[in-house]
């Protein structure tokens, strides 16, 4: 009897990615391999790239290396983002076999014949305007929560981004198939779903291969809310022009739908968001921070922000700061600006030094973890419900509330993967919250 060959991954990036390598992952197992840790000895790496920041693409050489390592006779597989911008680039690495595009990812399996190694990297790689059809994905099995794609591609055309020319224009999926992944992924006992996508405000859109809206962002999240057997859902990052008042009014009322919001704003100055090319003003951000707080006092919020942009002078970095640092919000994910091929951005003038970056950086960070101190200060003393992980963290189980409080408690595998109420009692050294079960 043939032994089964064995087939390991490696994520780059963001949520989407996680729910497209799952997806790819439960093709390889149809087909009859084995998914292994990356970690082990595979006869196959399949590594999912992200070209977002310079930092993504210097990761994927070292993740390679790491493929290599193991098995120097692998079959070692690029797709993602990265893979579609710059394929030629991906097939020159040393020890890379197959280069597939945006479309290509997703009939991986019928890419790989022999697992023979290559002289040079294949590439097979679509034009992105062909990447106008729509694939559904989902994870499950890699983590306490699965991330359930809904949407794809963008029709934005932010100065600094790369990802329309890595993913193409917007679409979704049918209402129908995402509302049978959701119960499907809840059949499963996977007590928490998080929605994802590049643009999820602008679901409906493409849903059934046109250009109009079949469906909105607020019907998705009507019908997901009652799905039976789903205790939670988390919306991952929506943009603040997308964010209607009837969605943040049904969350607050909502059965399954938990009081997080992800919101990008990526600069407080007006001046550089109007060079961003970004679809709204630091006013309309200001009224959904406080149309969410209004009816979810107790929400988490979490804002994206870039620092360094071309032409970001010192004053119109202390706009942003500011403009942060009075706002009512939780926590910042700090992107530093790098240079990307074929974007607006990239030639621009005022290009701010790389020192001067990672100061603001550094700053915006530090700002950061005194908005989380502040917010778990105000939940202490509150009634929450914990979903714990499944990871031994140095003798401790994490989980989180539905308001995306980090708990910490000693290890107990009992706890993996359930809920429970708890009173949030203390924030500890590590800046995590110890609690008390009900």
């Amino acid at each position: 009897m043939q032994e089964r060959k064995k087939v390991a991954f490696y994520t780059l990036g963001c949520k989407l990615n996680f729910s497209e390598t799952s997806t790819i992952a439960r093709d390889f197992t149809k087909e009859g391999f084995d998914r292994v840790d990356f970690s082990e000895v595979a006869d196959i790496y399949v590594i999912n790239t992200c070209s977002v920041t310079e930092n993504a693409d210097k990761r994927f050489k070292n993740i390679v290396k790491q493929a290599q390592k193991l098995n120097k006779d692998a079959f070692v597989a690029a797709v993602g983002c990265y893979a579609q911008l710059k394929p030629e680039e991906l097939a020159d690495v040393d020890g890379v076999d197959l280069v597939l595009g945006a479309t290509e990812k997703f009939k991986i399996t019928s890419y790989i014949n022999d697992l023979s190694k290559n002289d040079l990297g294949e590439v097979h790689s679509c034009e992105i305007e062909d990447a106008d059809f729509y694939v559904g994905s989902y994870s499950i099995g890699d983590r306490t929560r699965a991330f359930l794609k809904v949407q794809d591609g963008c029709d934005y055309k932010c100065t600094y981004c790369t990802i329309p020319l890595a993913r193409g224009i917007s679409r979704s999926d049918t209402l129908e198939n995402v509302l049978k992944n959701a119960a499907e992924i809840s059949a499963k006992g996977i007590k928490e779903i998080v929605l994802t996508g590049v643009n999820i405000g602008d679901y409906g859109k493409g849903e059934f291969g046109n250009k109009k809206h079949e469906h909105t962002f607020y019907e998705l999240v009507e019908k997901l809310d009652a799905v039976e057997g789903i205790h939670r859902v988390r919306i991952s990052s929506i943009e603040p022009n997308l964010l209607k008042d009837e969605t943040i009014d049904f969350v607050a009322k909502s059965n399954s739908f938990v009081p997080h919001f992800h919101i990008p704003l990526q600069s407080g100055s007006d001046e550089l968001l109007k060079k961003m090319k970004r679809r709204y003003l630091r006013k309309t951000y200001t009224d959904r921070v406080a149309a969410i707080r209004k009816v979810m006092p107790d929400a988490c919020i979490g804002v994206d922000v870039i620092v360094g942009f071309p032409g970001e002078t010192e004053e119109l970095f202390l706009e942003t700061y500011n403009y942060l640092a009075n706002l009512d919000v939780s926590y910042l994910h700090v992107f530093t600006y790098s240079e990307r091929d074929n974007t607006e951005a990239a030639k621009m003038d005022g290009v701010v030094p790389i020192n001067v970056r990672k100061k603001r950086s550094k700053m915006l960070r530090g700002l950061s973890a005194k908005m989380r101190g502040v917010f778990y200060d105000t939940q202490l003393g509150t009634q929450r419900t914990v979903l714990f992980e499944d990871e031994n963290k140095e003798g401790y189980i994490h989980g989180f509330t539905e308001n995306y409080v980090k708990v910490k408690t000693p290890w107990n595998p009992k706890l993996a993967n359930t809920l429970h109420k708890v009173i949030l009692t203390e924030v500890d050294e590590d800046g995590l919250v110890r609690f008390d079960f009900i």
